[in-house]
């Protein structure tokens, strides 16, 4: 798995967020021959210009929610205006409010938000959407596990089993302390890695409770709670800069050593 944008909330690349990343959320992960990418943020950009160098692109790609962080690379991810490429968009919160992605992404690309519609595209692209809790095979081999998150207009979290490893991707979710979220900790249990919305500090979720996020702190609860391998911390809040964030991972090594603050470009393998 490879992190292409690990913020939340805006965009802020500059001198003071080189060393972990200023782009917003874009998740690359690999299971054998096939890939699967989780969100669409200004990361996935980078992440469709690497794509495009190997040859036909053939993507799943899964959205957490459509906020517009986590689509705003959408239509700058570069496979979807080429011929023969084949890319399937998922989501999994929209169904019970009777939206699909399609007509969501259609309404982002809609003038005059944005110049061009979605009609553009010239890859093969699927729309398909999925109630959150449903469990899915991309692939022979791959299995995906999904849990609906607490978070404004809802959000889907992950779990991507392959040959023995599992990867857990849940961002955009909101904790009530001392009430460690159940649908989290069944889908995380014993999981390699879970990459968790670490977006506060506990010290500034006390004014922040009702914005949909979460904390590290929690993250660490959460996955020592589960017996989880190792815990990542992402969705920066786009005001944590490099000094802010080196604190973080000063911190969450003291409280769980092996943990991780993701940054752009790592690579990790369970």
């Amino acid at each position: 798995m490879r992190f292409w944008g690990v913020r939340g909330s805006i965009a802020c690349p500059s001198a003071k967020t080189q060393r972990y990343g200023g782009n917003t959320s874009s998740l690359e992960v690999r299971c054998g021959d096939h890939t699967l990418l989780f969100d669409a943020g200004t990361g996935i950009r980078y992440l469709g210009n690497e794509m495009v160098k190997k040859g036909p692109v053939d993507v799943d790609i899964y959205l957490t929610h459509t906020h517009f962080d986590h689509v705003c690379g959408l239509p700058f991810f570069v496979p979807l205006f080429i011929k023969n490429t084949n890319i399937r968009i998922w989501a999994g919160h929209l169904i019970e409010r009777n939206y699909t992605i399609k007509h969501v992404i259609s309404e982002m690309m809609f003038s005059p938000l944005f110049p061009v519609p979605p009609e553009i595209f010239a890859a093969n692209v699927e729309y398909l959407d999925f109630h959150a809790g449903e469990t899915m095979t991309p692939k022979p081999g791959v299995t995906l596990r999904t849990a609906r998150l607490n978070h404004p207009d809802r959000a889907t979290g992950y779990r991507v089993d392959f040959e023995g490893h599992s990867i857990c991707y849940l961002t955009d979710t909101q904790h009530v302390p001392g009430k460690p979220d159940q649908n989290i900790l069944a889908l995380i249990a014993g999981a390699d890695i879970v990459i968790y919305d670490s977006t506060y500090t506990d010290e500034e979720f006390v004014k922040r409770a009702d914005w949909g996020h979460s904390t590290w702190q929690e993250g660490v609860r959460l996955c020592d709670a589960a017996g989880v391998k190792t815990f990542v911390v992402f969705h920066h809040d786009p005001d944590h800069d490099d000094d802010f964030m080196d604190r973080i991972e000063k911190d969450v090594l003291a409280k769980r050593p092996g943990s991780i603050v993701a940054r752009e470009g790592m690579i990790l393998t369970p």
